[in-house]
C-alpha cells in the first residue's frame, strides 16, 4: 500500500532535500523569480552585503520573501523562498567540494567569496525581518567567521604553485567548508522551525477561524517539501496544536483540513510519536465512529489511519493504543467503505483497512463478522467508489489476508468473490503512468495470492477451474506483457497454478504440467522469466 506520503545524508543534501517541487511556468517569468534570490558577487562586494531598499515602514516585513507579509501572518512563500536562498548556498558549496577536489584553485576562490556574499545577505535579511533565537545568532557568527576564513585561506592558494602547500591546503579547506555546509544546515533548520513556530502560534493562540484556517493550510503546504520538513513540523509541536482544534466543536469545519495536515506530518516516525503523546488515536476514534461529522471529515481521519498504520514505518510503539481501539476503528471504516459518496473516500477508508489487516488477525476476525467480503465486493462492481487500480490494490489486499482465515471461503464462493478475482487478474493500465502499471502488477499479484490461498477448500479449486482460471495464470506465467514484466506476479500465478494442479491434475495440459507444475518452483520460474530474452 502506498501510503500518503514518505521517506527519509549530508548537510549539502539535507538543504536541497527540502527545496519545494519546481512551480510549471513560463520560461522567462521563472528566470525572472530566480534573478531575485542570485546575487552578483562583485556588487554585493562594494555594498559589503547590505541588503537594498528596506522599507523604514515595515519593521515586521520578512524581507527575503518579497511578498509583503507582515508580523506573524507568514505566509509559505516567506518559508519558500528561505528554502531558495539556502538551496542557492547549498548549489554553491556543492560546486566548492567538486571544485576543491579537481584543485581548480581560481574557481574554488571565486565560489568562496560567491558563498559568503550569500550567507551574509541571507543573515542580514533575516535577521531585520526577524529576532533570531539566541542559539540560532551563534550559529550565524560561528558561520560568518567560517565563511570569511574560508575566503582568506582559498586566496591565498591562488598566489602559489607550491604542491606541498597546496596539497595541505586542501585538506584544511575541506575541513573548513564541511564544518561551514554543518552550520549551514543547522542554521537553516533553526530558521525554518523559527518560522513554524509562528504558524503553531498562530494556531494555538487565534480564535479567528480564518486567521487559523490560513495557518493550517500554510503549514499542510510546506508538508508537501519533504520529509525533512516534517520531522522540523513535528518537533515544533504541530500535530498537538492540530489535534487540539480536532477536540473543539466551535472548530469543526477546520477539521478535516487539520486531519489532512496531520496526515502529511504523521510521514516520520516524529509525527506519529507526538500523535501518541496527546492520545491522537482516539481522538480519531472518536470522530470515525461519531456520525454526524461530515464525510470529509472521517475520510481524513481515516487517511491518518492509513499513514500510521503504514507498514513502511519502522516503529510499532503506537499501536499499543491502537488496539484498544481497534473494534471501534475497523467497524468505523468498514461502514465509510460501504456508504462512501466517491472513490476518493473509499480509497481512505480501505488502505486504512489493508493496512490494519497486515499487523493483527483479530481485525480480519472483526472484519469477517461485519459481512467485509460482501461490501468490499459489492464495492468492486460499484464503479463510483472502485474506479481506479488503487482502490482495487486495497480491496485485493484486505481479501488476501482475510483468505488465511479459513470462514473466509464460504463468504467468497457465496459473493460470487471467484469472478471477480478472475477480473481482477485481467487489470491492466489504462495509461502509461509509471505508478499506475505498478498498481495492476499488485493486483494481479495479490488476486493469484488470495485465489491460491482459497483454493485449499476443494471447491474453491473446482468453481476456479470451471470459470477458466487456469488458462488466464497460464498466459500470466508464459507472456511477460499480460504481467508487466512482473517477477513478483510470475510467482504468485506460480504458486496459484500448483494449487489448482493438486486439486485437478487434469486442468492442466501435459506441455504445462511439465514446464510449470512438475519442476521445482524455482526452475519454473526461470524458464517463465526468459522467455524473452533475446542473445542476438
Amino acid at each position: 500500500m502506498a501510503t500518503p506520503q514518505s521517506s527519509r545524508q549530508s548537510s549539502y543534501s539535507s538543504i536541497s532535500g527540502k527545496m519545494m517541487h519546481t512551480i510549471q511556468v513560463d520560461s522567462v517569468q521563472r528566470w525572472m523569480e530566480d534573478l531575485r534570490h542570485m546575487t552578483e558577487v562583485e556588487c554585493m562586494c562594494v555594498l559589503q552585503s547590505k541588503p537594498i531598499g528596506v522599507d523604514e515602514d515595515a519593521p515586521g516585513e520578512l524581507i527575503v520573501s518579497g511578498t509583503g507579509a507582515v508580523g506573524e501572518h507568514v505566509t509559505r512563500d516567506n518559508l519558500q523562498t528561505l528554502l531558495k536562498r539556502a538551496l542557492v548556498v547549498s548549489t554553491e558549496l556543492g560546486k566548492m567540494f567538486q571544485r576543491l577536489e579537481k584543485g581548480r584553485w581560481q574557481r574554488v576562490h571565486s565560489t568562496a567569496v560567491r558563498v559568503n556574499c550569500h550567507v551574509r545577505s541571507l543573515i542580514q535579511e533575516y535577521s531585520t525581518a526577524r529576532n533570531a533565537p539566541p542559539e540560532m545568532q551563534k550559529y550565524e557568527k560561528s558561520l560568518l567567521e567560517k565563511c570569511m576564513e574560508l575566503n582568506v585561506i582559498t586566496e591565498r592558494c591562488l598566489h602559489t604553485e607550491d604542491e606541498y602547500f597546496l596539497k595541505s591546503m586542501k585538506e584544511a579547506i575541506h575541513e573548513i567548508l564541511t564544518d561551514v555546509s554543518d552550520s549551514f544546515s543547522h542554521m537553516i533548520d533553526m530558521a525554518l522551525a523559527n518560522e513554524i513556530q509562528i504558524l503553531i502560534r498562530q494556531i494555538e493562540d487565534s480564535d479567528n477561524v480564518f486567521a487559523i484556517s490560513t495557518a493550517i493550510n500554510n503549514l499542510l503546504s510546506l508538508t508537501q517539501d519533504g520529509p525533512q520538513l516534517c520531522s522540523i513540523i513535528a518537533k515544533e509541536g504541530a500535530v498537538v496544536a492540530l489535534l487540539k482544534i480536532c477536540r473543539q466543536d466551535c472548530f469543526s469545519t477546520l477539521y478535516a483540513h487539520a486531519l489532512r495536515t496531520v496526515a502529511s506530518i504523521c510521514c516520520v516516525e516524529e509525527g506519529i510519536s507526538q500523535l501518541e503523546k496527546v492520545d491522537g488515536i482516539l481522538c480519531l476514534a472518536d470522530i470515525l465512529t461519531d456520525g454526524t461529522c461530515a464525510e470529509a471529515t472521517r475520510a481524513e481521519a481515516a487517511a491518518v489511519m492509513a499513514q500510521i498504520t503504514s507498514p513502511h514505518h519502522t516503529s510499532t510503539q503506537h499501536l499499543a493504543s491502537f488496539l484498544e481501539s481497534m473494534q471501534d476503528i475497523v467497524t468505523a471504516l468498514i461502514n465509510l467503505c460501504e456508504s462512501a459518496s466517491c472513490g476518493e473516500v473509499f480509497l481512505l477508508a480501505s488502505a486504512a483497512l489493508a493496512n490494519i489487516t497486515f499487523f493483527d488477525s483479530m481485525a480480519c476476525e472483526i472484519l469477517l463478522q461485519l459481512n467485509a467480503v460482501h461490501i468490499l465486493l459489492q464495492a468492486c462492481r460499484d464503479r463510483q467508489r472502485v474506479d481506479t487500480p488503487y482502490s482495487k490494490d486495497q480491496v485485493v489486499t484486505i481479501l488476501a489476508n482475510l483468505s488465511v482465515l479459513e470462514q473466509c471461503t464460504a463468504d467468497v464462493l457465496e459473493e460470487k468473490g471467484i469472478e471477480q478475482l478472475l477480473v481482477l487478474l485481467n487489470e491492466k493500465p489504462s495509461s502509461s503512468s509509471p505508478s499506475e502499471s505498478a498498481a495492476c502488477e499488485r493486483v494481479q499479484q495479490k488476486a493469484a495470492v488470495t485465489l491460491a490461498r482459497l483454493s485449499r477448500d476443494p471447491l474453491v479449486a473446482q468453481t476456479a477451474i470451471q470459470l477458466k482460471a487456469v488458462p488466464r495464470l497460464i498466459e500470466l506465467c508464459r507472456s511477460p506483457a499480460e504481467r508487466n514484466n512482473s517477477d513478483s506476479v510470475l510467482v504468485a500465478c506460480l504458486a496459484a497454478l500448483r494449487r489448482l494442479a493438486a486439486e485437478c491434475p487434469d486442468s492442466i495440459g501435459p506441455t504445462d504440467y511439465q514446464q510449470l507444475i512438475k519442476p521445482r518452483l524455482v526452475d519454473s520460474f526461470l524458464l517463465c522469466s526468459n522467455m524473452e530474452e533475446s542473445f542476438v
